[in-house]
């Protein structure tokens, strides 16, 4: 059921501009019982400003009136809270990842020069201004900027940095290659470095179990 956009402002409300039962403004509002009793007696943590729902549109004074005659009566909302859609606009990068861009950007430029800044700023959320000080290298931080696959570092996905790859290279004339081998070293460096990470742990462990049983017995040579 379809409930105000502001249930706590809207009870507050109801509670002072009605004769309507808790039961029915809760049930309204979608809040438990108490909450409401809570507002009515002034004891919620804040004191709350009233949202008048008949000016809101979401409820008829003929819908009021009908529940006021009738305490079983169930009031019906008139419309939803409009919903807020996602304009179209920039990527939207968490804090935490912002600082890893000018790496992704700087990683597209390298192994992808024919997707078009245009491209870039979608997949990674960025301005064309950064793009063009990293492409000619006169971003501040240039000196610390090392390239990154953007994937990797979670800026975009991998369905689409190939779907831009494939539109560029389309547009530019390019043939693309069955199999893209741009990441083969990267992959062999990181295998290569789990597998001895993986050897590591087994050796400590196993020298850790030995230790254990040299520990538990007495060396029969020292008597």
């Amino acid at each position: 059921m379809a409930q105000p956009l502001m249930p706590h402002a809207t009870a507050s409300w109801l509670v002072d501009n009605t004769a309507l039962s808790f039961e029915q403004i809760a049930d309204f509002c979608g809040l438990h019982i108490l909450e409401v009793q809570a507002i009515a007696d002034d004891t919620a943590a804040t004191k709350l400003t009233g949202r008048d729902p008949v000016r809101a549109h979401e409820l008829t004074q003929d819908e009021i009136d009908k529940a006021q005659a009738d305490p079983d009566y169930r009031m019906k909302m008139t419309k939803g809270p409009d919903q807020v859609r996602r304009t179209k606009g920039p990527r939207y990068t968490p804090v935490s990842k912002r600082q890893d861009k000018p790496d992704g950007i700087a990683w597209i430029i390298r192994n992808h020069p024919e997707i078009s800044d245009g491209a870039i700023g979608n997949l990674i959320g960025t301005t064309r201004t950064t793009i063009a000080a990293i492409r000619d290298r006169s971003h501040w931080n240039i000196a610390n900027i090392t390239p990154k696959d953007p994937v990797t570092l979670g800026l975009t996905t991998q369905r689409e940095l190939d779907a831009a790859v494939s539109k560029a290279a389309k547009a530019a004339g390019i043939e693309q290659q069955q199999t893209d081998t741009r990441l083969d070293g990267d992959r062999e460096a990181l295998i290569a470095s789990l597998r001895a990470e993986r050897e590591q742990a087994s050796r400590e462990a196993e020298g850790a179990g030995e230790s254990d049983r040299i520990g538990g017995f007495e060396d029969p040579f020292k008597r």
